[in-house]
């Protein structure tokens, strides 16, 4: 612990301000270990709390966790419900934190779990002092109101996107070894650095936190300037 908080202290040279994350792998490592894919969303949880922690503990002011999109619906059945439950406790045990919890993504779809529907709305839990948003069958298409434009007598009213209320990110961290963004917040990536982690979320270790935080220090944040 001391070798972890000594690493945190010396990452706060220049740390960002919100940090993007995409907890990919968990299907691989599911098949790695020899199990069904659907085994791996479960083991997500408990990676998502201690990076919550860590990132209280370095100052972060606001995360964003990538739950599930709607296109990963698509799935078989017993995957879209174990990474739908995987969620929902997930959600739950972040409401016991210190957060400013907001889950986003399409309650108006039968994919959105009831469960969530009381996090639609920002509420703050303890002293709410890290945001959190938390996309649960998010779509970037939903998101930006694209579908709107399908209906050519609604194409000058499309109305602001939803996330509005989201911040834009300076850092994402990926696991899984695959760099695309898979759609994640694309308005407020649009300047963001990203690093990405070759092993599986699952796999998750704080040193990953940190080495992310250390490489995004090395990086020229010129914003277009």
């Amino acid at each position: 612990m001391h070798m972890l908080a000594s690493g945190i202290e010396s990452a706060r040279a220049r740390y960002p301000k919100h940090i993007g994350i995409i907890p990919d792998g968990n299907r691989r490592w599911s098949e790695k270990k020899g199990m069904p894919k659907e085994k791996g969303y479960e083991q997500g949880i408990d990676p998502g709390l201690t990076l919550f922690r860590l990132c209280q503990q370095t100052g972060i002011k606001e995360i964003s966790y990538y739950g599930f999109t709607t296109d990963n619906v698509k799935r078989p059945a017993e995957q879209t419900r174990a990474f739908t439950e995987a969620c929902i406790k997930a959600v739950r045990i972040l409401s016991l934190e210190d957060a400013a919890l907001l889950v986003l993504g399409n309650s108006d779809s039968a994919s959105f779990p009831k469960e969530l529907m009381p996090f639609t709305k920002r509420t703050i839990f303890g002293n709410g002092g890290v945001k959190v948003n938390f996309l649960v069958n998010y779509g970037w298409e939903w998101d930006l109101n694209l579908l709107k434009l399908a209906d050519p007598a609604r194409r000058n009213i499309v109305n602001n996107i939803k996330s509005a209320e989201i911040s834009r990110i300076d850092l994402i961290i990926r696991w899984g070894g695959r760099s695309r963004l898979s759609g994640f917040l694309p308005v407020q990536s649009i300047y963001a650095d990203i690093f990405v982690l070759d092993a599986y979320w699952p796999d998750f270790k704080p040193e990953h936190f940190l080495q992310a935080l250390s490489w995004y220090q090395k990086q020229d944040v010129t914003l277009g300037g």
